[in-house]
């Protein structure tokens, strides 16, 4: 059997500012340090792991660094794992955001690249390629038994989908707090979700 840990980043300073983040290459917040420090000691108590494989962005790289020194485990960085491309919209305020660049009549469609940014079909496909080699490198060679992927809220939704095997087109969303831990395993007989978005850890701040 084979554990995953799947770790979303602590709050950056554009959840403070109301802005689009996505590529927008944010730091974390003290707040953010103090979540991440705390999942940490959490996850090192209960799920200590050999491995982890994080986004490069600096608010994920930096949570999955702070969780590396608590539980002594080297950290990989792979821009695969970073979150949704939001284009044009990378950094502006959510209201400023909104006059520049209004969405489209109907809503966002899967296939759309409005405001220069990757498309959910493409988004969904990125995920699957690293799922795909993430599977093939790390699982099916048993060279783990315990690995954490730190990432981002959207790309965790769509580990998820790959994970389960939902259709490329879905409605169905998988929710992720700061620092929301979630626990999968996979065996010769299949895959489980054991736990979702723990956040247990954060309780005391």
């Amino acid at each position: 059997m084979m554990e995953i840990l799947v770790i979303r980043h602590g709050q950056s300073q554009a959840d403070l500012e109301n802005r689009h983040e996505g590529r927008a290459d944010f730091p974390l917040t003290e707040l953010g340090h103090r979540q991440a420090r705390v999942a940490a000691d959490w996850v090192k108590q209960h799920y200590p792991h050999e491995l982890i494989i994080t986004s490069s962005l600096r608010r994920a790289h930096k949570t999955a660094e702070i969780i590396g020194e608590t539980t002594g485990a080297p950290v990989h960085l792979e821009p695969a794992l970073m979150e949704w491309n939001n284009g044009l919209l990378a950094g502006l305020s959510r209201s400023e955001a909104a006059v520049r660049f209004p969405y489209p009549e109907g809503g966002r469609r899967p296939h759309d690249t409005f405001a220069e940014t990757e498309s959910m079909i493409e988004f969904r496909a990125r995920a699957e390629m690293f799922w795909s080699q993430f599977t093939h490198e790390f699982v099916q060679p048993k060279r783990h038994q315990r690995v954490a992927l730190v990432s981002h809220g959207g790309m965790i939704n769509m580990l998820f989908q790959c994970f389960l095997g939902l259709p490329v087109i879905s409605d169905v969303l998988f929710s992720t707090g700061d620092t929301g831990i979630h626990l999968w395993t996979i065996t010769p007989k299949g895959r489980r979700a054991i736990f979702t978005n723990r956040l247990e850890h954060l309780r005391f701040l």
